[in-house]
C-alpha cells in the first residue's frame, strides 16, 4: 500500500493505491495516514487516442501500451466491435476469476499488465457513392458505407446510422474529401447528423478540401478528424470553429507545407480557446500501437504544453477499477515518461 497523488481527469487529489485480497491493483479516493508510505511518482489513469484504425495495426499491442481508451474511426464495425468485445472480457477476467477459480494475489499481479484499453468506435466510413475511401486499397472490407448523395435518399442516410449504432458505435463519421471524390451535399449531410442525434451519437467528418471545414461545421458535425491542414483558416472563421467543434491533431501525419498550416491553423485555434483532442491516425504510415512522441511534440509546437497537453490526452480516471493505471515522475512529467505502475511499484 502506497499514498498518491492522483488525476482525476480534472484536477489531482490525494489517494491511496493498494492490492487488495484478491490481488487487484486499486487507486481509492480516501484520506492517507501519515504512516503509509508514500509512492514516488504520481498516477494518471491511461491516456486517450482520438483517432485510431486498429485493422491496420497490430491491435493486440494495446494491451501493452500506455493507452487507457482508443477511438476507432473508420473499420469493419463487425470486427472492431469483436476487438472491444475481447478487450472488455479481458479486463473483467483480470478484475474477477479465471476458469471459475478466483485467482491468487501472486496471479493477479502478475497480471496486472493485462488491463485492457478501452475500445470505441464509429463503424464504417460514411460516404457517397465513389466517395472517399472506397477507392482506397488500405481501407479493409466492410468499412466503407456508401450512400447515394440525393436530397431523396435522406431514409438511406437514416438506416446506414442506424446500422452503427446497432453495431454499437459510439459516434458516427462522415467522409467529407472534396480532393478525393464527391461529398455529400448539405442536405444529405444534415439528415445524417440529424438521424445521428436521434440515437444520441455525435458526428465526426473528415474534411478535406477548400473550405470543407466550414461546411461540416455548419452542417453540424461534432468534431473534426483532423485539424484543418489544406487551407488556412482566417481569424473570424478559427473564432467561429473555436466556439462550435472539437478538433482531434493528427499533425503528426502531414509534413510540408500541410504540415505547416496545419499547425498554425491549431496554434489560433488552441489561442481562441478551442477544443483540442490528441489523435494520432493511428494506422495511417508507421505509428507506434501507443503513444506517438511525434504527436506530443507537434502538439507543443502548437502551444499545447501541462494542464492543456493533458486534457487533449483525456486520461481516464484512474479510480475506475479497469483503468490502466500509469506512474508519472512527476505532476508535469513528459507524458511519454508515463509506464504501467506494477504491483513492485507498491512493494519497492
Amino acid at each position: 500500500m502506497r499514498t498518491a497523488t492522483f488525476f482525476d481527469g480534472e484536477g489531482w487529489r490525494e489517494g491511496v493505491v493498494l492490492i487488495d485480497d484478491d490481488g487487484r491493483m486499486l487507486l481509492r479516493d480516501e484520506p492517507s495516514a501519515s504512516r503509509i508510505p508514500r509512492l514516488d511518482g504520481v498516477i494518471v489513469g491511461g491516456f486517450t487516442d482520438h483517432h485510431v484504425h486498429l485493422q491496420l495495426v497490430e491491435h493486440e499491442l494495446l494491451a501493452q501500451s500506455r493507452l487507457g481508451r482508443v477511438v476507432d474511426l473508420g473499420g469493419d464495425p463487425g470486427v472492431v466491435a469483436s476487438y472491444a468485445d475481447a478487450a472488455r472480457f479481458v479486463s473483467l477476467r483480470s478484475l474477477n476469476d479465471r476458469d471459475g477459480e478466483l485467482r491468487s494475489p501472486r496471479e493477479e499481479r502478475s497480471d496486472e499488465t493485462k488491463r485492457a484499453t478501452r475500445i470505441e468506435y464509429a463503424g464504417a466510413f460514411l460516404t457517397p457513392v465513389g466517395g472517399y475511401p472506397s477507392d482506397r486499397d488500405w481501407a479493409p472490407a466492410g468499412s466503407v458505407r456508401e450512400i447515394v448523395n440525393e436530397a431523396s435518399s435522406t431514409s438511406s442516410a437514416a438506416d446506414a446510422v442506424a446500422e452503427m449504432a446497432d453495431a454499437g458505435a459510439s459516434c458516427i463519421k462522415i467522409a467529407s474529401n472534396r480532393t478525393a471524390g464527391p461529398v455529400f451535399d448539405d442536405i444529405v449531410f444534415r439528415a445524417i447528423v440529424e438521424a445521428a442525434s436521434a440515437h444520441g451519437l455525435p458526428v465526426v467528418a473528415h474534411a478535406e478540401g477548400r473550405g470543407e471545414a466550414q461546411r461540416v461545421a455548419r452542417l453540424g458535425a461534432a468534431t473534426l478528424a483532423h485539424a484543418p491542414f489544406t487551407e488556412r483558416l482566417d481569424d473570424e472563421e478559427i473564432a467561429e470553429q473555436a466556439a462550435s467543434v472539437t478538433w482531434i491533431s493528427t499533425l503528426a501525419i502531414h509534413g510540408g507545407a500541410d504540415l505547416h498550416v496545419a499547425l498554425d491553423n491549431v496554434r489560433r485555434f488552441h489561442a481562441a480557446c478551442g477544443r483540442v483532442l490528441y489523435g494520432t491516425d493511428m494506422g495511417n504510415g508507421p505509428t507506434p500501437v501507443d503513444l506517438n512522441p511525434l504527436e506530443l511534440a507537434a502538439l507543443r509546437d502548437a502551444g499545447l504544453d501541462g494542464p492543456a497537453l493533458r486534457g487533449a490526452l483525456a486520461p481516464r480516471d484512474p479510480r475506475d477499477p479497469a483503468s490502466v493505471l500509469l506512474l508519472l515522475p512527476h505532476r508535469d512529467a513528459d507524458p511519454t515518461h508515463a509506464r504501467r505502475l506494477t504491483a513492485a511499484d507498491l512493494e519497492a
